[in-house]
């Protein structure tokens, strides 16, 4: 390999791609929705007012009324003593957006519940509904015993315990932690490592498709080897991802310091407020955007003592570890599969023809992120531990283990057997590409890349 040249190649890979109009406005609009993210779902969970339903009961059943209390989401009515399908061919004269029929009490003492109404109900009104209605039927249980005090017994008996946890260090000092904390933070780390290494991976299968089918690709490699033009080029997009990276992280702070000062207090004013804690923790509990795990896990902190966990959960996580291993895996996951992708790219001469050959080499990344999926839950098994090993899946795996704590020679042992494929891969990639970046009217198969492979 001639490093002058390599050198040349990553100065007009990366000179070429900063000053695209593509990558100007994809490093100015990715920060702004970051920020989006990050403030728009609370504003919205705030602001928006659910509108009020108004709903005919016709409770058969005797005990539900009582129970079905009006709220800013519905306003029940008793028509109990109304006919069921006149009221259906009624609705609309009575002014009433859904119909409630309760039935009689069965042998079992339970009750059945429909509803009837021009529009879906909602997933969240019919969760109330039987959320109320279940209340009433345990109500009228408990009382049908005729015990003196049951309801209260009943009371003192039911528990809600909290799990508190500690871990220790190597000194043995213990430590309060939170594992949702953790789970979150693995997450994280676990989605940004996928999406940078599948961008920018694919990005170098672009850059290398067109450049073969404009045939700029025979200009260049008559003035260097084809080996050098594929790394140079491997190097100048990596160059171009950290400069993004870097790029996205200041801007993203930016705004979200600027729309911290500016809304922040708002904000946090709302969310103080009850009914918005109540509102917010109900619409995460139905599977909006947060992790119903995470749900429980603030639910059950004590108000005065959720930050001082949440804190000393992020204190415990090895950040210089973790930031270093990051770094690491994304610059080793990144030119693993870019040279994999490169490979795909000289066999080809459009986009639209990579797809078969593409797909082997994308379905070991997808099956990382699953396992990294796993890895929040359960950071000890066996799956994610190979996972973590195995150089495919290991830049995604490893980085959802890290903030539960990886032993050093673990870590070293996956970035050494990351290298070693690294290098193998790049070796293999390069003889497919010397040979296939200069074939031009014909699809190249996986034979074909195996024949070229072979080729001295």
């Amino acid at each position: 390999m001639n490093f002058r040249n390599i050198g040349l190649v990553i100065g007009r890979e990366y000179n070429t791609r900063v000053r695209k109009k593509s990558f100007l406005i994809l490093t100015f609009v990715v920060p702004v929705l970051f920020a989006a993210l990050c403030f728009l779902p609370t504003i919205i969970m705030m602001n928006t007012k659910e509108e009020t339903r108004e709903v005919a009961v016709v409770d058969r059943s005797g005990i539900a009324m009582p129970f079905l209390t009006n709220s800013d989401a519905a306003n029940y009515y008793d028509y109990s003593n109304s006919d069921p399908d006149s009221l259906k061919a009624e609705l609309d004269n009575l002014h009433k957006d859904i119909l409630v029929i309760i039935s009689p009490i069965d042998s079992s003492r339970s009750v059945s519940v429909q509803t009837f109404s021009k529009k879906p109900a909602g997933v969240d009104f019919s969760e109330s509904l039987s959320r109320r209605v279940s209340n009433a039927v345990e109500d009228y249980r408990i009382n049908s015993y005729d015990i003196a005090g049951l309801d209260e017994i009943m009371s003192s008996v039911r528990a809600n315990v909290k799990v508190q946890e500690y871990t220790l260090g190597a000194d043995g000092k213990e430590t309060v932690s939170e594992s949702g904390i953790y789970m979150v933070v693995s997450m994280v780390l676990g989605m940004l490592i996928y999406m940078f290494v599948a961008m920018f991976s694919g990005m170098v299968m672009s850059s290398v498709i067109e450049e073969k089918s404009s045939r700029v690709v025979e200009v260049l490699v008559s003035s260097v080897k084809s080996i050098d033009l594929m790394f140079g080029k491997i190097i100048g997009v990596a160059l171009v991802a950290l400069t993004q990276f870097a790029l996205w992280i200041l801007l993203t702070a930016a705004i979200l310091g600027i729309g911290g000062a500016a809304f922040g207090g708002k904000i946090l004013g709302k969310m103080a407020d009850p009914a918005q804690q109540e509102q917010m923790m109900e619409m995460a509990t139905g599977g909006i955007g947060v992790h119903p795990d995470l749900t429980t896990v603030i639910a059950n902190m004590d108000d005065s003592n959720s930050a001082k966990v949440i804190l000393t959960t992020l204190g415990n996580i090895p950040w210089g570890t973790l930031l270093v291993s990051f770094l690491i895996y994304f610059i080793l996951g990144y030119l693993l599969y870019a040279s994999l992708f490169a490979a795909v790219g000289s066999a080809v001469e459009n986009e639209a023809d990579s797809t078969q050959l593409q797909l082997p080499v994308t379905i070991p990344l997808l099956i990382g992120f699953f396992i990294a999926l796993m890895a929040m839950r359960n950071p000890y098994s066996q799956v994610v531990w190979w996972g973590s090993m195995i150089p495919f899946t290991s830049p995604i795996v490893m980085l959802a283990r890290i903030p539960y704590g990886v032993p050093t020679w673990e870590l070293v042992v996956s970035i050494a057997v990351l290298v070693a494929t690294f290098v193998l891969c790049a070796w293999a990639s390069a003889k497919v590409y010397r040979a296939g970046i200069l074939i031009f009217g014909k699809k190249g198969t996986w034979a074909d890349l195996w024949k070229w492979l072979k080729q001295k």
